[in-house]
């Protein structure tokens, strides 16, 4: 695996496996609202477009846009206070950052969640070893528009061509390409290799480890 000098890191799925938190405040919203709660694995396949897509997926399909917009308030109040719950760093996580750190790399974090939780995440696990984490606002363009990865090179001061970006979802792929910058996917997380693939995935890693020879 070729090292590159800057690491720009999707969070849900990649870093962090957060599917139980997500759908606790997804069917807290749903149950509030008395709509039609949604099984995990419903929930792994509406992730990936932040939580606006997410919540749009799985509100009763018609049902009103005023509604679903307090249901996505909902969900966000509730996250904002338990998306710690569950949520845990997948296995190898920690010491892939610290070996990049390590080796003088940047780490960049970007995130379609939205931003505070997304910043407060990165804080909470891996203070000192991300450099930058961006996440949802109205003041760039969510993934897969290249907007956050653009920032965080901006941010960086990095040079694009030493850049790779590493996710786990069709999204990151896009994501990737529309930024023109290599892409790592990674088959722990919300998506399977079959599914990548047919999605125009082509460098897979199965552990955190592979990703920059350790």
């Amino acid at each position: 695996m070729t090292e590159f000098e800057t690491y720009i890191f999707d969070l849900d799925g990649t870093l962090l496996d957060t599917l139980e938190d997500l759908a606790a405040s997804t069917n807290f919203a749903l149950k509030q609202h008395e709509m039609p709660l949604r099984s995990i694995d419903e929930v792994r396949r509406f992730v990936g477009n932040g939580v606006r897509k997410l919540i749009e997926r799985a509100v009763p399909e018609g049902t009103d846009g005023i509604v679903a917009e307090q249901v996505l308030a909902t969900f966000r109040e509730h996250y904002m206070h338990h998306g710690l719950d569950t949520t845990m760093p997948y296995p190898g996580i920690m010491e892939l950052l610290s070996l990049l750190k390590d080796k003088g790399k940047f780490v960049a974090v970007v995130s379609n969640k939205f931003d505070a939780a997304t910043k407060s995440l990165c804080n909470h696990f891996f203070s000192g070893l991300v450099d930058v984490a961006i996440g949802e606002s109205e003041h760039v363009r969510k993934k897969p528009a290249p907007d956050t990865v653009e920032e965080a090179i901006r941010t960086l001061g990095v040079k694009r061509e030493r850049c790779v970006y590493v996710g786990d979802s069709e999204v990151d792929v896009e994501t990737a390409h529309n930024s023109h910058i290599p892409c790592i996917s990674v088959l722990w997380g919300f998506r399977s290799r079959e599914f990548l693939e047919k999605h125009g995935a082509s460098c897979f890693v199965k552990t955190p480890e592979e990703i920059c020879g350790a």
